[in-house]
């Protein structure tokens, strides 16, 4: 019924885009990226009547010392699981690449809900091991199964008020201090990854080489798939916007100090009087500043009617002026202005508790009126099962039993 495709690239990724299950990481911009980090990858097409029905974008990694390779089609399928026969022919086809590549398993985890049984129950009867449902920050999984997504196909305002009400304030607040975001370029991705070592300095992790952010824009940028934004404090425009707040603070401390009630009173008093304080405390600071400087930045992806927080980097000045606030909120207005209906944030594990590693993570992208994405999760199709079983089982029990040995003798 169905049969392997010859399409061209441009074909190729405009199916991926308009796909409901596409996504980001099938593209062949994305598998092009990562070449510098030691994969490789093939496509396929399947269809009828040169109609494409079914694609995957599957990317290859060397087994050290060995002749073999893992196939992993990054959230793939991308395919109608309800059409049975286009499943089984893209897994078909899949097999028969992933053989002549030495590979000893191939591994999917495909961008549809958690709640398709029917798909499960697919999956599994065509061969597939299930790795079950995962929390979304599992070591035990490539890519988190749960995401935290926005609904950007509302307006300026439904978008706010979809915001907690704290974070909608911080917004405010934010587009009113004069900072701008304006779309940079790849040159500027030398700034990005200066401010990336300052947040890898100041949040504890490790940060990459330039060259893989410069790799990856190359990739995608060309083809719409990536931007580079960034935050700059102009001091004369913010000076300008500080001072319209003081006179607009002290005609509220003016209206206030008429309020009858004197316990109503005094509340409003005390925090107009700390607003006053900390704004002029900003334009102290502002009037040191003799140039435009960059506060932050961050690397904006999109695919089809799906948009992506990727990387985000701040510098430690002037935090007060809140860039980070300025720069999600813009980027959710140009992915709306660019035909995306949702902006991924990225993994979360789910309402961890407040002594987690990850709560701090799940605290910050909960409160930009998120939901939780809850995918269907990882598959393997097994291959080798000899080796399968050896990378999968034995090496990591290895591992374990040495760490564990390791403890008892320290």
């Amino acid at each position: 019924m169905y049969k392997k495709l010859n399409v061209n690239e441009n074909d190729y990724n405009t199916f991926i885009e308009t796909h409901k299950n596409g996504d980001l990481l099938q593209l062949t911009d994305w598998a092009e990226s990562k070449k510098l980090t030691g994969w490789y990858y093939k496509r396929i097409a399947i269809g009828n009547d040169e109609k494409i029905v079914g694609a995957a974008t599957l990317q290859f990694k060397k087994i050290p010392k060995t002749k073999f390779t893992l196939c992993y089609i990054s959230r793939g399928f991308v395919v109608d699981y309800t059409d049975e026969a286009a499943v089984k022919t893209l897994l078909s086809e899949t097999i028969d690449v992933a053989l002549k590549e030495n590979s000893y398993v191939i591994k999917i985890d495909p961008d549809i809900p958690e709640d398709e049984k029917d798909t499960l129950k697919l999956l599994k009867s065509l061969g597939f091991r299930h790795h079950g449902f995962l929390d979304g920050m599992s070591k035990d999984a490539i890519q988190p199964r749960q995401t935290m997504v926005t609904d950007v196909s509302v307006d300026d305002k439904a978008l706010l008020q979809s915001f907690d009400r704290n974070n909608r304030t911080k917004v405010r607040r934010a587009l009113r201090m004069g900072t701008v975001v304006k779309r940079a370029s790849r040159e500027d991705l030398k700034t990005f990854h200066e401010l990336m070592k300052i947040t890898g300095e100041r949040d504890g992790f490790l940060t990459r080489d330039i060259t893989y952010f410069e790799s990856m824009y190359d990739a995608l940028h060309d083809n719409g798939h990536m931007e580079l934004f960034l935050v700059e404090l102009n001091p004369k425009n913010v000076k300008e916007n500080i001072e319209k707040d003081i006179l607009k603070v002290n005609k509220d401390i003016k209206k206030a100090d008429k309020i009858a009630d004197e316990t109503k009173k005094q509340n409003q008093l005390d925090n107009l009087n700390n607003r006053l304080s900390k704004l002029n405390t900003q334009l102290e600071e502002i009037k040191e500043i003799k140039s435009t400087e960059v506060l932050s930045g961050a690397l904006y992806a999109q695919c089809g009617e799906k948009s992506y927080y990727l990387y985000g980097a701040s510098s430690n000045d002037y935090r007060d002026f809140l860039p980070n606030h300025h720069m999600q909120f813009h980027m959710m207005q140009y992915a709306r202005a660019n035909g995306a209906k949702s902006y991924d944030f990225g993994g979360t594990s789910v309402s961890p508790p407040e002594d987690s590693e990850y709560f701090g993570l799940w605290q910050f992208k909960s409160q930009w009126g998120t939901e939780v994405s809850n995918k269907i999760g990882e598959f393997d199709y097994v291959l080798n099962r000899p080796l399968y079983h050896l990378l999968n089982t034995a090496v990591p029990l290895y591992q374990k039993s040495k760490m564990f040995l390791n403890k008892i003798r320290k």
